[in-house]
């Protein structure tokens, strides 16, 4: 019994993990912003990015994580978004020693969408999924045949 405790205690004590706020920003990004612009831009949807290296064993399989490269992703998820609003930067890192870990930069906060930049992509037709997962909506740029292929499947549906 005793040796159970103790193997759950060494256990314990070397599954470590934790997450630190890196803080929170009323408006960040890593683009050039025009702040002309930011008026006529309004808040889109709540997004999130991240940047992850695993470990496996002990080798890294990628160099280390970017903050940078967190906020990008979480900004170029949203056609013509320019910003975070309200975002909050954090740290987060695990390691099972001799098995696995992670070591990630995430980025959450709402979209700042510029409607000027938002036209400017290759087409019209923007499908918007929503992650019960993650609690968010994914908007994903379609051609025209995806977007109608799409619209039969879901017309087809309701009118069943």
């Amino acid at each position: 019994m005793k040796l159970a405790r103790l193997l759950l205690l060494a256990s314990a004590l070397l599954m470590t993990g934790c997450t630190h706020n890196i803080g929170d920003f009323t408006v960040i990004s890593t683009k050039n912003v025009d702040f002309s612009v930011i008026a006529g831009s309004r808040r889109g949807a709540q997004v999130e990015g991240d940047d992850i290296m695993h470990v496996i064993i002990f080798f890294p399989t990628s160099g280390a994580p970017n903050l940078k490269t967190a906020i990008d992703r979480a900004i170029e998820s949203v056609p013509g978004a320019i910003a975070l609003v309200d975002a909050r930067l954090r740290f987060r890192s695990f390691y099972i020693p001799y098995i696995y870990g992670q070591d990630a930069f995430l980025a959450e906060g709402r979209a700042l969408v510029n409607p000027a930049q938002a036209s400017h992509f290759p087409t019209k037709h923007i499908v918007v999924t929503y992650d019960a997962k993650q609690d968010r909506y994914i908007a994903k740029p379609v051609s025209a045949p995806q977007y109608e292929a799409l619209k039969q499947k879901y017309a087809f549906a309701a009118q069943s």
